[in-house]
């Protein structure tokens, strides 16, 4: 449960708006899914500088559900933002040129999620616009993103927050009531689901990972067992590259 959740959105209002006045933005664009993180990111954004500067983007897939650009849409008009929307398809084909590259469901989920992230910052170029991410905490710390795909932000509005905290806030923003309850999925497969994949609910990784850093990252259970394994295998994803530009 958040506590104060009202200044613990005020707070995130602030940091947006402060970082696109900061960079000389004209508006923020988001990646617009269907799903409850992004829905929540674009939230924070229309309050912060104003839904008519903010552009949400529909990047479906050919294993992209119409129920989900079906929930993309109600999102938008619920925020009041507009919606665009481009199949990520012909690029995706075009990837297949290349003997066995998109044979692996994992090598070709990363490629949908940078390929949407590619087509994301041409956009914010082109319009003067900062791309916001939909990462949230959960996601960060047990490496369930893809490196300089949906990772790759300009802005992190919900990267404080456990991902049953994002539900928290979405129902505290009024979104709509079938993108807070369907099951969360980074549609990258048929059929995929996250807690499936991660083979854990979101309750028990949120409770799992709240225990181990009061611990020192010391698992006592199962269910930390497997959420200290996903928390060190991708410890990569949250460090900038080695260098030695640093060290000098």
């Amino acid at each position: 449960m958040i506590e104060q959740i009202g200044c613990v959105m005020e707070a995130v209002d602030q940091m947006v708006r402060h970082a696109v006045w900061n960079a000389g933005a004209d508006g923020i664009v988001v990646g617009i899914s269907g799903g409850v993180d992004s829905a929540v990111a674009a939230g924070f954004a229309a309050r912060a500088v104003g839904p008519e500067r903010v552009v949400g983007i529909a990047l479906p897939s050919a294993v992209t559900p119409p129920a989900d650009l079906e929930d993309a849409g109600a999102v938008c008009r619920h925020l009041g933002i507009e919606l665009r929307e481009m199949s990520i398809e012909p690029v995706i084909e075009a990837y297949r040129q290349y003997p066995g590259l998109t044979e692996s469901k994992y090598v070709l989920g990363n490629l949908m999620a940078r390929t949407r992230m590619t087509l994301l910052y041409a956009v914010a170029n082109q319009e003067n616009r900062l791309v916001c991410g939909t990462s949230n905490r959960t996601e960060y710390l047990v490496g369930y993103s893809t490196k300089h795909g949906d990772a790759a932000a300009d802005i992190q509005p919900i990267l404080h927050l456990y991902k049953t905290e994002v539900f928290e806030v979405a129902r505290e923003m009024g979104l709509p009531a079938r993108v807070v309850e369907k099951p969360p999925s980074a549609g990258l497969w048929t059929g995929q689901t996250d807690e499936k994949e991660l083979g854990a609910t979101y309750d028990e990784i949120d409770a799992a990972l709240r225990s181990l850093a009061e611990k020192d990252w010391m698992a006592e259970n199962e269910i930390e067992e497997l959420v200290l394994k996903r928390v060190r295998a991708s410890a990569h994803k949250r460090v900038a590259p080695p260098d030695l530009l640093s060290t000098r």
